[in-house]
């Protein structure tokens, strides 16, 4: 049987996950949560977010990297250049498969994930990369905790299907 997939994202009220390559802000809870949830698992992530995180191989994760530059091939870095293949590989490896973006690689995964767990900033914000529209799609919400910092407020819900 295969591994179902989880989404993990924070973005904002207008869907703004990035802007020149980088998160639109510093919010150190999310950032936190986002170590803690992908710790021990399979990470799916694109070249971008590969190269903007550099802990991405430290406490038992195991990326697999999406992208054509194969001079990023590390030890326990899997290097691919698809989603599908992707995926396959990470159906092959310990813990649970958790996507970790960008853009391209939510695009093409949301519609086969089994949960999600977003981080919504309660702002609009200006970027130049986005999360899909998920709102329209059939999600159990199972669990909602409100935060905020002293830049923004936002909540961190647990979406399934």
């Amino acid at each position: 049987m295969a591994k179902p997939l989880t989404l993990v994202v924070a973005c904002s009220e207008n869907r703004v996950i990035g802007r020149d390559g980088r998160l639109p802000w510093r919010i150190p809870e999310d950032s936190q949560f986002f170590l803690d949830v992908t710790r021990g698992q399979t990470v799916v992530l694109g070249r971008i977010c590969y190269e903007t995180w550099p802990q991405v191989n430290e406490d038992g994760r195991q990326p697999v990297v999406i992208t054509r530059d194969t001079a990023l091939a590390r030890p326990n870095v899997r290097i691919t250049n698809n989603v599908p293949e992707a995926l396959a590989i990470a159906q092959t490896l310990p813990g649970e498969i958790m996507i970790c973006g960008g853009q391209r690689i939510y695009e093409e995964t949301l519609p086969l994930a089994s949960r999600l767990l977003l981080t919504l900033v309660h702002a609009e914000v200006p970027g130049d990369t986005y999360f899909p529209e998920w709102r329209p799609l059939p999600w159990r919400e199972t669990h909602r905790r409100e935060s905020r910092d002293a830049n923004f407020r936002y909540t961190f819900l647990t979406l399934e299907r």
